[in-house]
């Protein structure tokens, strides 16, 4: 089902935008965006549509008008919450100030300088996580105290990646890391240990990959517990199990010394999504979903 700006108003309860229904032949609805994707970034998405409502009548067109609402990931189901986020002439849309973990819904139309409102755009829900760039990590033995990962720590049990919960460089002897770095002695190469008793990985694919956003969605099957050489330009896929829950992470290295390791790295703290995809280029994460 799709809601003109006055149902949803009247729906919503809001009542500060006055609303007209009254069109005429010559005074008709600009097209729908024909399509809507996204990018999940940290705190945020970046939302990217179809310019087609300006593109057909350049005359008519005023804005762009975005909507979101809550996500029901289980149920793969918009809420019913839906409110304006803003406006905007082009055909994108920063959504800032979004809680990590927490999947969100959005729809846009297009405004005509008449004051009429298009219909929506197909629905799209995406979710935003924290990311990191270039973090170095040695091996053990090299530089133990600094030889170990943790993606994220939720030190105070909220569900959320707090500030000083992600992207932990820790000691490599810990047994609570996700993973440590090994040095081969026979030929100094470097290899990803998972420490953490719930923690498994796999390489994301058996050639390299042109960033870490390639890593857009964790595989559902393939995890294991052997240790992978660190290889410039590979990504590893690591699914964390702790306290019952799934979570997923990745990683892209971007440079291995025979002492350590640098990469890229995301992690996805909404339990069992599998959305990985940071903000690098223009690669879209989330997916259309269906009304109610």
């Amino acid at each position: 089902m799709r809601l003109s700006l006055c149902s949803l108003l009247v729906f919503a309860g809001l009542g500060a935008v006055a609303c007209s229904e009254n069109t005429t032949a010559a005074s008709t609805p600009l097209e729908a965006p024909a399509s809507l994707s996204s990018i999940s970034l940290d705190s945020a998405i970046h939302l990217d549509w179809a310019d087609n409502a300006y593109q057909s009548d350049p005359s008519r067109f005023s804005i762009y008008r975005v909507y979101s609402a809550s996500y029901d990931l289980d149920r793969g189901l918009c809420g019913t919450d839906w409110f304006a986020e803003g406006t905007t002439v082009s055909h994108t849309f920063l959504v800032a100030q979004l809680r990590n973990g927490v999947p969100r819904c959005f729809a846009t139309s297009a405004i005509s300088t008449d004051g009429l409102e298009s219909e929506w755009s197909p629905l799209w829900q995406d979710t935003p996580r924290p990311d990191g760039r270039n973090r170095l990590v040695w091996a053990v033995g090299v530089n133990t105290p600094q030889a170990g990962f943790r993606f994220w720590l939720d030190g105070n049990a909220n569900g959320y990646g707090d500030p000083g919960e992600l992207g932990l460089v820790q000691d490599g002897n810990r047994s609570d890391i996700d993973f440590s770095v090994f040095v081969e002695p026979a030929d100094s190469s470097l290899w990803l240990v998972p420490e953490f008793a719930g923690d498994s990985m796999q390489l994301y694919q058996s050639s390299p990959v042109a960033d870490l956003t390639s890593i857009d969605f964790a595989p559902a099957t393939g995890y294991g517990r052997d240790t992978i050489q660190a290889v410039p330009g590979y990504g590893y896929v690591f699914q964390r199990l702790e306290s019952g829950q799934y979570h997923y992470a990745g990683l892209r290295v971007t440079a291995v010394s025979r002492q350590y390791v640098i990469f890229d790295w995301s992690v996805q703290t909404d339990s069992g999504n599998a959305e990985l995809v940071p903000p690098k280029r223009a690669a879209s994460s989330g997916q259309a979903v269906a009304s109610r």
